[in-house]
């Protein structure tokens, strides 16, 4: 399975807002325009979940992950 080249998260976007990554892969949010940050997405008001998580739906040793740029991604 590919990843998400432009997760949902992203695509909605809106045009004065950025994000980055931190070291540790969370995801926050920049307002170009009020010079801010958060945690938060300015349309959703949620965090963007992040990093490595066991889901129950993946095989056995695999686990789910986002690349800095925000793709999903499988490991093993």
């Amino acid at each position: 399975m590919a990843a998400d080249p432009k997760p949902d998260w992203l695509s909605c976007l809106p045009s004065s807002w950025s994000y980055g990554v931190t070291r540790d892969g969370r995801i926050f949010f920049i307002n170009e325009e009020a010079k801010s940050t958060t945690w938060l997405h300015p349309v959703t008001g949620e965090a963007v979940i992040t990093g490595h998580r066991k889901t129950p739906d993946l095989p056995t040793g695999w686990e789910e992950g986002y690349t800095f740029e925000g793709a999903r991604c499988f490991i093993k």
